[in-house]
Protein backbone atom coordinates (compact mmCIF):
# COMPACT_ATOMS: atom_id res chain seq x y z
CA UNK A 1 0.00 0.00 0.00
CA UNK A 2 1.28 3.46 -0.90
CA UNK A 3 0.07 6.91 0.14
CA UNK A 4 0.00 7.94 -3.52
CA UNK A 5 -2.80 5.38 -4.05
CA UNK A 6 -4.78 6.72 -1.07
CA UNK A 7 -4.27 10.49 -1.42
CA UNK A 8 -5.03 12.40 -4.62
CA UNK A 9 -3.62 15.90 -5.23
CA UNK A 10 -7.20 17.29 -5.18
CA UNK A 11 -7.58 16.08 -1.57
CA UNK A 12 -4.75 18.24 -0.20
CA UNK A 13 -5.56 21.72 1.11
CA UNK A 14 -4.08 24.56 3.09
CA UNK A 15 -6.57 26.39 5.30
CA UNK A 16 -5.68 29.62 7.07
CA UNK A 17 -7.69 28.89 10.21
CA UNK A 18 -10.43 26.72 11.60
CA UNK A 19 -12.80 27.72 14.38
CA UNK A 20 -13.63 24.28 15.80
CA UNK A 21 -13.17 20.54 15.42
CA UNK A 22 -16.74 20.37 14.10
CA UNK A 23 -15.90 22.91 11.39
CA UNK A 24 -12.74 20.96 10.56
CA UNK A 25 -14.80 17.79 10.07
CA UNK A 26 -17.11 19.76 7.77
CA UNK A 27 -14.08 20.86 5.76
CA UNK A 28 -12.82 17.26 5.54
CA UNK A 29 -16.29 16.20 4.38
CA UNK A 30 -16.34 18.91 1.69
CA UNK A 31 -12.89 17.94 0.44
CA UNK A 32 -13.81 14.21 0.38
CA UNK A 33 -17.00 15.06 -1.52
CA UNK A 34 -15.09 17.09 -4.14
CA UNK A 35 -12.07 14.79 -4.49
CA UNK A 36 -13.76 11.39 -4.24
CA UNK A 37 -17.47 12.08 -4.88
CA UNK A 38 -18.37 10.93 -1.36
CA UNK A 39 -21.43 12.18 0.50
CA UNK A 40 -20.00 14.95 2.71
CA UNK A 41 -22.68 14.46 5.39
CA UNK A 42 -21.90 10.76 5.65
CA UNK A 43 -18.19 11.57 6.00
CA UNK A 44 -18.85 14.16 8.73
CA UNK A 45 -21.14 11.77 10.62
CA UNK A 46 -18.52 9.00 10.38
CA UNK A 47 -15.79 11.28 11.71
CA UNK A 48 -17.94 12.50 14.60
CA UNK A 49 -18.99 8.95 15.47
CA UNK A 50 -15.36 7.78 15.56
CA UNK A 51 -14.25 10.85 17.54
CA UNK A 52 -16.90 10.11 20.19
CA UNK A 53 -14.92 6.95 21.01
CA UNK A 54 -11.82 9.00 21.80
CA UNK A 55 -9.81 11.84 20.33
CA UNK A 56 -7.78 11.22 17.18
CA UNK A 57 -5.26 13.94 17.99
CA UNK A 58 -2.09 11.87 18.34
CA UNK A 59 0.24 14.61 19.61
CA UNK A 60 2.94 16.85 18.19
CA UNK A 61 0.36 18.93 16.30
CA UNK A 62 -0.99 15.95 14.36
CA UNK A 63 -4.54 14.58 14.09
CA UNK A 64 -5.57 11.42 12.26
CA UNK A 65 -9.37 11.49 12.14
CA UNK A 66 -10.74 8.42 10.39
CA UNK A 67 -13.97 6.62 9.68
CA UNK A 68 -15.33 3.49 8.08
CA UNK A 69 -18.10 4.30 5.63
CA UNK A 70 -20.75 2.21 3.87
CA UNK A 71 -20.59 4.08 0.60
CA UNK A 72 -16.98 3.69 -0.51
CA UNK A 73 -15.20 0.84 -2.22
CA UNK A 74 -11.59 1.73 -1.45
CA UNK A 75 -9.46 3.53 1.11
CA UNK A 76 -8.98 7.26 0.49
CA UNK A 77 -7.35 10.13 2.35
CA UNK A 78 -7.63 13.88 2.80
CA UNK A 79 -4.84 16.12 4.09
CA UNK A 80 -5.26 19.60 5.57
CA UNK A 81 -2.50 21.89 6.78
CA UNK A 82 -3.75 24.66 9.04
CA UNK A 83 -1.80 27.91 9.06
CA UNK A 84 -3.17 28.63 12.55
CA UNK A 85 -3.26 25.54 14.83
CA UNK A 86 -6.62 24.38 16.20
CA UNK A 87 -7.38 23.18 19.73
CA UNK A 88 -8.29 19.53 19.13
CA UNK A 89 -8.27 17.75 22.52
CA UNK A 90 -5.11 15.88 21.53
CA UNK A 91 -3.43 13.40 23.83
CA UNK A 92 -0.65 15.93 24.57
CA UNK A 93 -3.14 18.84 24.83
CA UNK A 94 -1.32 20.67 22.02
CA UNK A 95 -3.22 22.27 19.12
CA UNK A 96 -3.04 20.57 15.72
CA UNK A 97 -1.97 21.96 12.36
CA UNK A 98 -1.45 18.76 10.32
CA UNK A 99 -4.58 16.69 9.76
CA UNK A 100 -4.74 13.51 7.73
CA UNK A 101 -8.28 12.15 7.38
CA UNK A 102 -8.63 8.53 6.33
CA UNK A 103 -11.79 6.86 5.04
CA UNK A 104 -12.26 3.14 4.47
CA UNK A 105 -15.11 0.81 3.56
CA UNK A 106 -17.09 -0.54 6.55
CA UNK A 107 -15.82 -4.07 5.93
CA UNK A 108 -12.19 -3.17 5.08
CA UNK A 109 -10.79 -4.91 8.17
CA UNK A 110 -7.02 -5.27 8.08
CA UNK A 111 -6.59 -3.01 5.03
CA UNK A 112 -7.96 -0.08 7.03
CA UNK A 113 -5.50 -0.83 9.84
CA UNK A 114 -2.58 -1.08 7.39
CA UNK A 115 -3.53 2.27 5.85
CA UNK A 116 -3.86 3.86 9.27
CA UNK A 117 -0.44 2.48 10.28
CA UNK A 118 1.11 3.83 7.06
CA UNK A 119 -0.37 7.29 7.63
CA UNK A 120 0.66 7.22 11.29
CA UNK A 121 4.25 6.25 10.45
CA UNK A 122 4.45 8.96 7.82
CA UNK A 123 3.05 11.64 10.13
CA UNK A 124 5.37 10.61 13.00
CA UNK A 125 8.42 11.37 10.86
CA UNK A 126 9.80 14.71 12.18
CA UNK A 127 11.49 15.45 8.84
CA UNK A 128 8.26 15.05 6.90
CA UNK A 129 6.33 17.16 9.42
CA UNK A 130 8.95 19.92 9.21
CA UNK A 131 8.64 19.94 5.40
CA UNK A 132 4.84 19.99 5.61
CA UNK A 133 4.92 22.93 8.01
CA UNK A 134 7.38 24.82 5.79
CA UNK A 135 5.15 24.68 2.69
CA UNK A 136 1.78 26.15 1.76
CA UNK A 137 1.55 24.86 -1.82
CA UNK A 138 -0.89 21.90 -1.92
CA UNK A 139 1.03 20.29 -4.80
CA UNK A 140 4.26 20.35 -2.77
CA UNK A 141 2.45 19.00 0.29
CA UNK A 142 1.10 16.12 -1.80
CA UNK A 143 4.57 15.39 -3.14
CA UNK A 144 6.08 15.40 0.37
CA UNK A 145 3.43 12.99 1.64
CA UNK A 146 3.59 10.58 -1.27
CA UNK A 147 7.29 10.40 -2.15
CA UNK A 148 8.29 6.78 -1.71
CA UNK A 149 6.02 5.99 1.23
CA UNK A 150 4.69 2.45 1.33
CA UNK A 151 3.54 -0.03 3.92
CA UNK A 152 6.21 -2.58 3.03
CA UNK A 153 7.36 -2.45 6.64
CA UNK A 154 3.87 -3.18 7.95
Amino acid sequence: MELSKILTPQAVRVVSQMTSKKRLFQELGEIAAQAYKLNGSVVIDGLQERESLGPTGVGHGIALPHARLEEISGIVGVFVRLEKPLDYDSVDRQPVDLIFGLFAPKDSGVEHLKALALVSRTMRDPGICAKLRANIDPAKLHAILTEGRSSAAA
